[in-house]
């Protein structure tokens, strides 16, 4: 019986999509061994799956970025629990957040972490979308600047006001967490503009204090613990959730339907595939990516001719003729070993 090739393709396709969203070795996936499995589903790697391109304009949109290796980073952006876009990139840099917005209409409200660069792509490419900075990330900024454990009065009392965040269920809470925050600053507002004033060159100076300047906040940590929740408070940035005009899209008020969601089942998948170059990790987080989009298309829709080309082999290196000038195999002028007979004797 004739084999067809389109029916054959199809068959590896599936085999190795199936073990990269799976957990099953290659030579469980089967048929034959691992490396057979190797051989017949080479040319899967040139296939690059990406989303579909529908125009649907969304209530919320959720965006968020993950390191997945060293040098390389992904933008996601997702809607409604499915994946519509993503975007490589080196750092969470304003250009690539642009490259991500410009393939998906603006919608009515995003949800950020508040990463490098978003804010300023947001400006321009939605800038009538109302944000949401994800509350949970908001606490653990003001953590980080705090710790777990303040030593001041002042320092325990706001880390008490923005551990309050994620308990706020209505309009009248949220003003009265504003006037609390304000409050705070009437008490304490004088010690979080305390400066100290260099004394000599050889004075002490806190971490991220130039060497040479004149004088710093003395209490810089409190100070932008503060700061943080006031400029976002102040800008609407805290609150979008609770919006009256977008109750009926019902926005969230954290990004963890992308982090643990999507995130902790990227960094899972390379887990289970530890060991891949990284283009082979990339091309497996959009694999899975791509198969968690709202409607993917069956895998074999987007095998191309060229995707069954074999990939480029290495041309072999070229060992350099002539006289070893620096090699690393032993000799006895180097005194690594006893000598024996008559040699070094005198004669």
């Amino acid at each position: 019986m004739r084999r067809r090739a389109d029916l054959a393709r199809r068959a590896e396709l599936d085999r190795f999509v199936a073990w990269l969203m799976g957990k099953d070795s290659q030579a469980e996936i089967g048929p034959g061994s691992g490396r057979t499995f190797r051989r017949s589903t080479r040319w899967c790697w040139n296939i690059e799956p990406a989303p579909a391109v529908t125009g649907e304009i969304h209530g919320q949109v959720q965006m968020d970025g993950i390191y997945l290796g060293r040098g390389w980073c992904c933008l996601i952006a997702i809607a409604d629990g499915h994946v519509i876009g993503w975007q490589w990139c080196d750092t969470e840099k304003s250009a690539a957040w642009l490259a991500l917005m410009e393939a998906i209409p603006a919608p009515r409200a995003v949800v950020i972490d508040g990463g490098s660069g978003l804010a300023s792509a947001l400006s321009r490419a939605w800038p009538e979308t109302r944000i949401q900075r994800c509350l949970v990330h908001v606490q653990r900024n003001v953590r980080t600047y705090l710790t777990l454990r303040p030593r001041t009065d002042a320092g325990r009392a706001l880390r008490r006001i923005s551990l309050a965040l994620t308990r706020l269920k209505t309009t009248q809470e949220a003003a009265a967490w504003v006037l609390v925050l304000n409050q705070w600053y009437t008490e304490h507002g004088e010690l979080i503009k305390a400066r100290t004033y260099q004394q000599g060159p050889a004075g002490f100076r806190p971490a991220g204090v130039r060497a040479g300047q004149a004088w710093w906040y003395t209490h810089d940590r409190l100070r932008k613990a503060y700061r943080l929740m006031e400029r976002l408070a102040r800008n609407g940035h805290l609150f979008t959730y609770l919006h009256p005009e977008l109750a009926d899209i019902g926005v969230d008020s954290t990004t963890n339907r992308i982090e643990g969601g999507v995130n902790t089942h990227l960094r899972a998948l390379l887990r289970t595939h530890r060991g891949m170059p990284p283009a082979h990790a990339k091309r497996a987080v959009e694999w899975w990516l791509y198969t968690h989009t709202e409607n993917p298309a069956a895998p074999h829709t987007l095998i191309r001719p060229e995707h069954l080309k074999p990939l480029p082999r290495q041309a072999p290196r070229e060992e350099p003729v002539g006289p070893e000038l620096l090699g690393t195999a032993l000799s006895e002028s180097e005194g690594l070993w006893a000598r024996k007979g008559w040699a070094g004797r005198p004669c």
